[in-house]
């Protein structure tokens, strides 16, 4: 399980992380909330260790995430699909999945076979160059290079973003199914509200930094959640 508790977060003396406490429960997806600004994004950062925490601790399991070296923190088990895909232009699709080799134990370096049937246009397409494939297709090879490394934790920033209907589609399937695994916790940040409200099983909304709603998907007051995404 994924445990955030109470962290700060400065990028110089901007303070963008309040005090925020998370959790995320193997076979479970949390959502997290917020208009642009809010500080989503620093927390998926401080999560995968690409921006260091002034105050808190964050945990996956009994291992202390806090200090570690975001490659170390890929070897303990968390993967991050970040905003914008991030995938490499110019490697083939084959080569961009075989990056995700790099946490692996020795015996763990092959794709496994569910993740092309996860995105099977990734299977037809192992040797077109990354920066060839379109928008939704990239996001679906940045998903599949996560699930290489056999995350513990996925976590995923606006997945959803400048993506066409029918793949949002996909990568919601895909999500499903990754939870009904049970295998890893699920951490999903997004704008997209009725996406990621059928999909998770619990929520968070931040606000200037810090959560201000948070609580199981069955208690959500959605009219004000949907405030807090609007004001």
């Amino acid at each position: 399980m994924l445990t955030v508790d109470s962290i700060d977060l400065y990028y110089g003396a901007a303070k963008a992380l309040r005090g925020v406490s998370l959790t995320a429960e193997p076979g479970r997806v949390t959502a997290v909330l917020g208009r642009n600004g809010v500080g989503k994004t620093s927390l998926m950062r401080a999560i995968v260790g690409q921006q260091p925490i002034a105050k808190g601790s964050i945990r996956l399991g009994d291992t202390v995430l806090s200090g570690l070296a975001p490659y170390d923190r890929a070897r303990a088990g968390v993967a991050f699909v970040p905003q914008g895909r991030e995938i490499f232009p110019l490697l083939t699709v084959k080569e961009n999945l075989e990056t995700g080799f790099s946490p692996c134990k020795r015996a763990d370096r092959y794709v496994p076979g569910e993740i092309y049937d996860l995105f099977p246009v990734l299977k037809d397409m192992l040797h077109r160059r990354g920066g060839d494939l379109s928008g939704g297709q990239q996001q679906q090879l940045a998903i599949a290079r996560a699930l290489v490394t056999r995350p513990k934790l996925l976590v995923l920033d606006e997945p959803t973003e400048g993506i066409q209907p029918s793949i949002i589609k996909d990568i919601g399937r895909a999500i499903t199914y990754l939870r009904a695994k049970g295998e890893m916790a699920i951490v999903l940040v997004e704008q997209y509200f009725e996406w990621a409200r059928d999909l998770c099983d619990s929520y968070a909304v931040m606000d200037r930094g810090q959560v201000v709603d948070a609580g199981p998907r069955a208690d959500m007051d959605e009219a004000q959640v949907l405030r807090w995404l609007s004001v």
